[in-house]
């Protein structure tokens, strides 16, 4: 009878296990990859960069899936990042301003500034659970757009 009950509670747990995993697989992510979200939609004006660094441990928590990029001073980045993976739709993420030249190892050069891109914990999970972490970490699928400030002088 032991042993009976232990397998009801055994297909129990995994059928929950799968109910979960599904229920959060299927949620769409908060952050979407429309192009009106980007600055600027005219690529002559445009520029593009991959990371310097890549960190992705999402076991560790929130905050813990992000990239570092270092940008020209006088040029201002998209707000979003994407990351593309072969295969799949385009996952985007969220840019901060660091507000220091040095972070995590990473020193910008002169004339740089260094900005910090942020990847949903659970979507890093979703492609390390479909075999992408190498994917993942691999800088040329990280990019984030960048163009030359406008001033105000320069609009008149």
């Amino acid at each position: 009878m032991q042993k009976r009950n232990l397998i009801y509670l055994l297909l129990t747990l995994v059928f929950l296990v799968i109910l979960g995993f599904s229920y959060v697989s299927q949620r769409s992510p908060i952050i979407s990859c429309q192009q009106s979200e980007f600055i600027s939609t005219s690529t002559s004006n445009k520029f593009y960069i991959n990371p310097e660094k890549i960190v992705v441990e999402p076991w560790r928590g929130r905050h813990h899936v992000y990239a570092i990029f270092m940008i020209p001073s006088g040029h201002i980045n998209d707000h979003f990042l994407k990351v593309t993976i072969e295969g799949m739709d385009s996952i985007c993420g969220v840019m901060t301003y660091l507000g220091q030249n040095s972070t995590d190892g990473i020193n910008a050069k002169p004339g740089y500034y260094l900005s910090k891109g942020w990847l949903q914990t659970r979507m890093a999970l979703w492609l390390m659970c479909q075999g992408k972490f190498k994917q993942l970490k691999q800088s040329g699928n990280w990019i984030l757009g960048y163009t030359k400030k406008q001033y105000q002088a320069d609009l008149i």
